[in-house]
Parts: structure tokens; C-alpha cells; sequence
């Protein structure tokens, strides 16, 4: 007989309808969402010339042929039979966070199990587990992780766009009526379509993203009343995916909530994994890369630690170079020995300074890839993907090795446990600098979305065996950023474009699904290296500091002056790291007029960063709308300015220089509505502001 089954994950509801045969129907989903009394007795369907017994279209990763016309989330075939799926016999169990529907198809041979996550923190974690029981192979050519159910009306999507070094850049656009898709096949998550989507239909919000780092698949299918079908899952290249009697497919999961905030405080409490269980402060970062490149000199690296220390820097990360005979970038991947030229000794001498000085010691690694100039790949060329009688392309003269292969991720785990097994090393950049192509196995089958799996395989095997060491997630920059590879690392690179102005509008977009304290943001020299601009060091702090700070410049090449500066505001970064990182705390506006609003509120303490991008356009800003948490008459004031207060003002009145300086007070009732009066700024131009209860 037909059930319903309702879970909730916060203020979210999700009501399935389980019918004697076909997927289960979405009978509600959103906040607050009810179970309606009447089904499954009303009929759904009032199509003239439709079929004679009532399809339901809303349901959860519908298929087509049996009367169903939508867009189908599970398809595939046995040599071009098998092709239509009736699922019946839909059972229910439960473990824990996690219900499982079950169900077969005895005549394609095929059974289903899809496992829905329910969070506390606001959060619905759909997969799909396919299982072939009948001889013969079944060719899957797409199966979604889940599917989720919107209301009809005019929506808002938002979704990212960008490129290296311009990543997270947020887009929105009204969905047209029919079928929107988005397909990724760059093999990670990529820079210009990351696997998110925002919907906001009226009131109600919805965002939803897949926890995979290859290709993807988003696709948003409108139905004939209006309503919307959502579905995310792993997009696969022809014949990719062939099971054997006793095989399976298990997708992704696709997580849905209504907001950045319950995403983020998802991936603090369920993503994320810690030696102890619980995070560690934050360390401030010094990363050699832009200061050194690939020229290392171990006297220069050593007084570069000595200065980092004087800065307060808590971890010194030696990036690429260190290796081979790396002077440039094409050679030597693949062949993770120490250079000897550069360090006779090894890397213990720069280790040991690094650690006696307080410091953790990071390393830099590409483990995916190989340059031809190498002598792993002279003595093993068949380890690249390849697809015979095809070009074999390059990328940053590199390819990409089979780590599908077990004696590749045997070789590459072996090096990478050489060096952390024998220096004391608390940290590794794992970065990726290529899309992928020609992804042939060594049988010439597609193995993109296995070689996805057997990344995270290795990092896994990397963490197990060495859990002190956290992972930085690193792809050409933000190029691989997801909750799947966030399952084994503890940070991201959120883009290898370190200029401060580019980076508001990059850390906008990536806080949409990222919690703070895991997005690295670093202070970086001037110019420039990636746009050539000329900043502040207080707007290149300040608009890094309410993340992972770090930074990314030789510290030798600054003056004294602007060491002095820049300890400065490494110290009061750490002053305001359980702030800034507090659950649930963090927040970041919609820009106005180029001005950025961003930072963190508890309800005895807030610290909100006003940076400037491009000259305003109005003749005086809106005033400044926060909502505090706590009681609405409870009396504020500015406790202290820092950053380009005044000096950052165009023009700034008597009543304002009171209110900066904290003689003024404001209720938070007031904040919410009236706001407050800030002065005009002028462009590239950050102060940061304390507000504190008044006494």
C-alpha cells in the first residue's frame, strides 16, 4: 500500500510519497513543509489526451517510458533492452542521520537505494546507490544523486561564473520556463561552473550543491504546473559506467538548505574532519610561492622564517620547487626526491629552523601529475591517461597520471609518506594545474568519473595514515572546491589571484557554501603579480583578515616600516580569530555602489569590514543596515576604528567623527532600520569596525 514518509533537517521538511509502483513522489519540500491529507487519493493530473492512469511528475529522480515525460534523472540499458526502470516494493530503514528507500526492478534486473542525510544544521544529503542483479551489462548513462522539489512562481537562480584567478563570481538571472542545464567536463570542480545553484522563488530560498570534484551535471527541469524539478549528480562520458551482474553505481551526495549559513555550519559540523575532533586555531600562513617562485636558496628561505616569525606567522608552507630538478615548470613532476642542488642536506636543516622558531612546516605536492621531462615518466609513460590514436594534449607541460591504476597510487602514496614520515611536516598544499582530457584507461575506457573517486581515495590513504598532517585543497587556485574533497582537507585555496580588489568579489562568492576560517586569503606584495595593481597594505590585510589569513610575499623584501604594519594586524587578526570563526557568527552583504560590507556578530561583539572597490557613484553611501543578534534595545557603540579611518573618508562631519570614535551609541533596533551614517570613502580604501555593547 502506499505510504508517506516525512523528514525534517532543521526548518526544512522534506514529504515523500512511496507508491506500490514508480519513484517516490515529492509531496512537499521546503520550510515548514506538510505531508497533504488527500494523497494518494486526489489524482495529480487533469492533461487532455493524457494517459489513462495519473503519472506523477514531481517525484524523486523520475525516468521516462512509462508515462512520465520530464527530464530523467536515471537512464541506461542493456545493449539497448532494459531500458525502461519500474521500481516497486519500496521498504524503509533507518540508521541514525541516515533513511534508506530500497526498491527493484526484477525485469531490468536493477535495484535502487537512495539515502537521505537529515542535519541538524538545516541540511538534506540525497544519494543513489544502483545495483545490477541480472547477468549481462547494464550501460548507466546518467544517474542524479537527488532530486529536489520547488514551488511554481517566477525564481532567481544564482550561480557562479569565472576563471583562473576569477573564480566565485556570482551571477543571477530569472529561470525561463523548460529545462536549464549546466554540464561541467573539466574532471574537477572547476573554475567557471561550479556545482552550486541558489533559487529564491518569492520568499523561500533554496541552495543546493553537489559534493564532487569531477564532472557534474546541474539540470532544473520546469513541469507542467509550474513547479520546478532540481536534480545535481555526476555527469559521465559515454559507456563510462557498465555493471556487471553484482555491481553498483554510487553517486555523489547533493546537499540542499535554504542559506550559506546553514551550509556552512554543515561542513563545520559534518565535512570537515579534525585529528582531535575539533579545529585547531587557525594558523597565520606564510606561503613561499609568490615570494621565491622556483628560486630556492636555503640561507634566503631560512632569514625568510626568521622574519616570518618576527611577523607572528604561525606556519611557513615551502611551495613548489623543492623537488627534482625543478627550476621550472616543465619538469619533474612525478619525481618527488629532494633536489640536491638546491638543498645538499635535504629538507631537515630548513625544517628544523622552521619548527625551532614555533612555526609549522608545510609542503607543496602535485601528486596527479607528470611532466614529460621526468624520470617517472621515462621509465613509465603508459601511467598517463591516454587515449590511443588521439592527441595527446598538453597543459602547463603536463599530464595527468591513471591513479585508477593501483601501482600508481601505490607510487605516489609511497613518496608523499617518504617525506612526511621522516620531517617533522604538519601540512600539505595538494594542488592540481590542469583540466582533464583524452581520460582513457589503460583498457582505452573513460575513466574520468573513477579517477575522481581514486583522488579522493589517495588523499584519504594520506590522511589515515598520517592524521596529524592537515590538506590544503588546491586547483590551479579555487578549481577543485567541494565538500567532497573537503571529506579529506581542512582547507581551500580559493584563488591563485592574491589581489586584494579581485579577492572581495571572489570571497563574496565562495562564502555562499565555505566557511571562513577554511578559505586562505593571503597579504601579497606590491604590485600585484596577477594584475599588476598597486594596494594599500592595509586594504591587502584587511580584506584578507576575516578569513584563513596568510601571506604571500618574501617578508625580506618589506621595509621596516611595513613590517611593523603588517605584525600589526596579524596580531589583531588573532585577537578577533574566535570571533571571526565563531559558528554562525560570519556574514557578508551584497555589495552597494562597490562598497563590500562583510565580517562576524555575537551578541556581545561584532567586527564588520567596509572596504571600498571603485569610486562611488551616489554623492553619500546608504547608511550601514546590520542586524545584531541579541535584544533590539540592547545600546551599541563603535569601540574601536582600524584600517583607513579617517584617512580613507572623503569628507566626514562632526556627528560622524563621534560616532567612529565611540561617543555616540545606537540600539540594534536602530542599526536594523536607520543604520548607520559612515562616511563616503574613497575607492581601494578598508577600515575595519569593533562594535561592542555600550556600558
Amino acid at each position: 500500500m502506499p505510504s508517506t514518509l516525512s523528514l525534517s533537517a532543521g526548518p526544512l521538511s522534506l514529504v515523500l510519497g512511496l507508491p506500490d509502483r514508480g519513484m517516490p513522489e515529492i509531496l512537499a519540500f521546503g520550510r515548514g513543509a506538510a505531508a497533504p491529507a488527500f494523497w494518494p487519493d486526489v489524482p495529480r493530473s487533469s492533461r487532455i489526451n493524457g494517459m489513462d492512469v495519473d503519472v506523477p511528475s514531481a517525484v524523486l529522480l523520475p525516468v521516462t517510458g512509462l508515462g512520465a515525460f520530464g527530464w530523467p534523472a536515471i537512464s541506461g540499458h542493456r545493449d539497448g533492452r532494459d531500458f525502461l526502470l519500474d521500481f516497486s516494493g519500496w521498504a524503509v530503514r533507518r540508521d541514525g542521520k541516515i533513511t534508506v528507500l530500497t526498491a527493484s526492478d526484477a525485469v531490468a534486473g536493477i535495484d535502487i537505494e537512495i539515502s537521505i542525510l537529515t542535519s541538524e544544521a538545516g541540511v538534506f544529503g540525497l544519494s543513489t546507490r544502483l545495483s545490477s542483479v541480472k547477468d549481462g551489462v547494464y550501460t548507466l548513462d546518467r544517474c542524479m544523486a537527488g532530486s529536489f522539489l520547488l514551488p511554481a512562481g517566477d525564481a532567481t537562480a544564482t550561480r557562479f561564473t569565472g576563471m583562473w584567478g576569477r573564480e566565485f563570481q556570482i551571477r543571477r538571472h530569472p529561470f525561463a520556463p523548460g529545462i536549464t542545464l549546466q554540464e561541467s567536463r573539466r574532471g574537477r570542480t572547476s573554475h567557471d561552473r561550479q556545482p552550486y545553484l541558489g533559487v529564491a522563488v518569492g520568499a523561500a530560498r533554496f541552495a543546493f550543491h553537489l559534493g564532487w570534484s569531477g564532472n557534474h551535471l546541474v539540470a532544473v527541469d520546469t513541469l507542467d504546473d509550474g513547479r520546478r524539478l532540481v536534480h545535481l549528480g555526476a555527469l559521465f562520458e559515454p559507456g563510462e559506467i557498465r555493471l556487471s551482474r553484482s555491481d553498483s553505481y554510487q553517486s555523489p551526495v547533493v546537499y540542499a538548505a535554504e542559506d550559506a549559513a546553514a551550509l556552512q555550519a554543515f561542513v563545520r559540523s559534518e565535512v570537515l574532519s579534525w585529528p582531535d575532533g575539533k579545529m585547531p586555531p587557525r594558523p597565520v600562513t606564510l606561503n613561499t610561492w609568490e615570494g621565491n617562485y622556483f628560486d630556492h636558496r636555503l640561507d634566503s628561505l631560512k632569514a625568510q622564517a626568521d622574519a616570518a616569525a618576527a611577523l607572528g606567522i604561525e606556519r611557513f608552507v615551502l611551495d613548489d620547487g623543492w623537488f627534482g630538478r625543478r627550476d621550472d615548470d616543465t619538469t619533474s613532476l612525478g619525481d618527488w626526491i629532494v633536489d640536491r642542488r638546491k638543498y645538499p642536506d635535504g629538507l631537515k636543516p630548513l625544517v628544523d629552523h622552521v619548527t625551532s622558531l614555533g612555526m609549522q612546516f608545510g609542503i607543496w605536492f602535485e601528486p596527479e601529475m607528470v611532466n614529460e621531462e621526468s624520470d617517472l615518466y621515462r621509465a613509465h609513460p603508459d601511467w598517463a591517461l591516454k587515449v590511443e590514436g588521439r592527441p595527446f594534449l598538453r597543459s602547463r607541460h603536463q599530464q595527468v597520471l591513471d591513479l585508477t591504476r593501483s601501482e600508481v597510487a601505490d607510487y605516489l602514496f609511497d613518496k608523499i609518506a617518504a617525506v612526511l614520515s621522516t620531517l617533522a611536516i604538519s601540512y600539505i598544499k595538494w594542488d592540481m594545474n590542469r583540466d582533464l582530457t583524452h581520460v582513457g584507461g589503460a583498457d582505452g575506457r573513460a575513466v574520468t568519473t573513477a579517477q575522481t573517486r581514486a583522488t579522493h581515495a589517495l588523499m584519504a590513504r594520506v590522511r589515515a595514515a598520517f592524521p596529524h598532517v592537515e590538506i590544503e585543497s588546491c586547483a590551479s587556485g579555487g578549481g577543485r572546491t567541494d565538500y567532497g574533497a573537503l571529506a579529506n582537507t581542512q582547507r581551500v585555496w580559493t584563488s591563485d589571484c592574491t589581489d586584494a580588489l579581485d579577492r572581495l568579489e571572489i570571497q563574496r562568492g565562495a562564502s555562499l557554501f565555505l566557511p571562513p576560517e577554511i578559505m586562505g586569503a593571503h597579504v601579497s606584495a606590491n604590485p600585484s603579480h596577477q594584475s599588476g595593481r598597486t594596494l594599500s597594505l592595509t586594504f591587502r590585510a584587511l580584506v584578507a583578515m576575516a578569513y584563513h589569513l596568510g601571506v604571500e610575499l618574501n617578508p625580506l623584501d618589506m621595509t621596516a616600516a611595513e613590517r611593523t604594519e603588517l605584525a600589526g594586524y596579524i596580531a589583531l587578526h588573532k585577537r578577533l580569530r574566535p570571533l571571526l570563526y565563531a559558528p554562525g557568527a560570519n556574514f557578508n552583504l551584497d555589495p552597494r555602489d562597490g562598497r563590500y560590507v562583510w565580517g562576524a556578530m555575537t551578541s556581545d561583539h561584532a567586527a564588520v569590514f567596509v572596504a571600498q572597490g571603485p569610486t562611488m557613484i551616489a554623492e553619500q553611501p546608504e547608511p550601514l543596515v546590520l542586524r545584531l543578534p541579541g535584544a533590539p534595545e540592547q545600546m551599541w557603540r563603535i569601540a574601536a576604528a582600524h584600517g583607513d579611518c579617517p584617512t580613507g573618508f572623503i569628507r566626514m562631519s562632526d556627528g560622524q567623527m563621534k560616532l567612529l570614535s565611540g561617543e555616540l551609541t545606537f540600539s540594534a533596533a536602530s542599526l536594523a532600520s536607520a543604520g548607520l551614517p559612515l562616511p563616503m570613502q574613497r575607492p581601494e580604501t578598508a577600515l575595519l569596525l569593533e562594535l561592542r555593547p555600550a556600558p
